[in-house]
């Protein structure tokens, strides 16, 4: 095995960096493991190569090894193997190593008990990442025993998404010409989404077989072996009807029903089940209504979004994708990508989402695509409650494109554009 760990290294060191969209994220190495989790497809390894861009600045590529795991050379590698790392690399230079990046590590048994022993030596800065099928942060925590900090890599934001088209915005953008090109980017990255495999593609069945690639190997891959499920009927026809059915409350009691009209049958047990895995692989995240009473949050149904617009403009089976719903669908990522404590609101009224700061709720978002006579009624009261109910002073409106400022019952309720709000988080 050493001989292929020198063709890897060697490969490694004489091999450029790709250009690299920087990702808005710090970039710095501390004692601890640097764990890199997210959605497949969105980003990680290529996270790995921007810190790594950042450590060439003051460190000599020799002292930084690059493995991958998932590698088809190191098919059979062993856990005793991984020592040779470190001797191939010794007959390759002279330089001592400090930096080991190592992607896909899971597919090493007991990766855990090497990286622990290797940090223990405090010889080395460690950053690793894996699929999010096999490498979820709570299991990190449990292998590492808490010597670890994390990044978590989600698809690209819009900033990251008009970096990418090479579209420089200012403030003073909406106010020429280019305001037309930073629309009709919105609207792609709206309908499109923000995986970066599928930004570079132009054509409609390329970027639509390349999404059903990621559907599939969340399917099988981070599901159905993961979890060794034998009866995955159920599991496909519940990812299908979230595909159709994102950005609403999801009743486990009424999903019950729908299958049992079309002949199948399962428990809610089971249901709720699937519902966790797929939230774990990062194909859905669910979000609780608020209360104060965990146990009521827990019981409560979930609101559940898709991961990415992608998913729902290339997967959903519907005629014509609800351009509402994948607005609200595109501002729940965004807050998710910031990491924010979110959860919805429900009493008389509905609010889209409220965020939690330390103990307080500090914020009310209402979405909708377009803010008029028919539904501006709705939509202010179900604001208004949740502002009342946690008095705040401001609520926010985000919409595809009005911006108004509004005092309503002595409370401020703006109204701003999903892009704008976008590039300014």
């Amino acid at each position: 095995m050493k001989k292929v760990f020198k063709k890897i290294i060697s490969e490694w060191l004489e091999k450029k960096l790709p250009d690299l969209v920087e990702r808005d994220l710090p970039t710095k190495i501390t004692s601890d493991v640097l764990s890199i989790i997210g959605p497949r497809r969105a980003g990680k390894t290529y996270f790995m190569f921007q810190i790594i861009k950042t450590l060439l600045k003051k460190t000599d590529k020799e002292e930084i090894v690059f493995i991958d795991f998932e590698d088809n050379r190191l098919a059979g590698l062993k856990p005793k193997d991984l020592d040779e790392i470190f001797i191939a690399h010794r007959e390759l230079s002279s330089k001592s190593l400090k930096y080991l990046f190592f992607d896909e590590i899971q597919e090493i048994k007991q990766w855990s008990k090497f990286v622990r022993r290797l940090h223990n030596t405090q010889k080395y800065r460690i950053i690793i990442s894996g699929s999010s099928s096999k490498l979820l942060s709570k299991e990190i925590a449990t292998e590492l025993r808490g010597r670890y900090t994390s990044r978590f890599i989600t698809t690209f934001s819009f900033k990251e998404f008009l970096e990418f088209k090479k579209f420089k915005y200012s403030k003073i953008t909406e106010h020429t010409e280019k305001k037309g090109i930073l629309l009709k980017l919105f609207k792609e990255y709206l309908e499109n989404g923000g995986y970066p495999e599928i930004i570079k593609l132009t054509d409609f069945y390329e970027r639509k077989e390349k999404i059903n690639n990621y559907y599939d190997t969340i399917f099988y891959k981070d599901i159905i072996e993961r979890h060794k499920i034998t009866n995955y009927d159920i599991l496909e026809v519940l990812m299908n009807y979230l595909l159709n059915n994102y950005a609403t409350i999801f009743s486990i009691t009424q999903f019950e029903k729908f299958l049992k009209e079309r002949g199948t049958h399962t428990s809610k047990k089971t249901i709720s089940a699937y519902l966790k895995y797929l939230s774990e692989a990062f194909f859905i995240y669910a979000i609780e209504e608020f209360s104060y009473s965990t146990k009521k949050r827990l019981m409560r149904p979930k609101k559940i979004y898709l991961i990415d617009n992608g998913m729902i403009s290339f997967l959903s089976t519907q005629f014509s994708p609800d351009k509402g719903r994948m607005l609200e669908n595109l501002v729940l990522t965004e807050l998710k990508r910031k990491q924010k404590a979110v959860y919805y609101y429900k009493e008389k009224q509905e609010c889209d989402f409220l965020i939690k700061e330390r103990t307080k709720i500090s914020q009310a978002i209402q979405v909708t695509f377009d803010l008029n006579e028919r539904n501006k009624k709705r939509e202010f009261k179900g604001l208004l409650e949740a502002m009342k109910q946690f008095s705040l002073k401001e609520g926010l409106i985000l919409t595809n494109d009005q911006e108004k400022e509004l005092t309503i019952e002595n409370k401020k309720i703006i109204i701003k554009p999903v892009w704008k709000w976008l590039l300014e988080q």
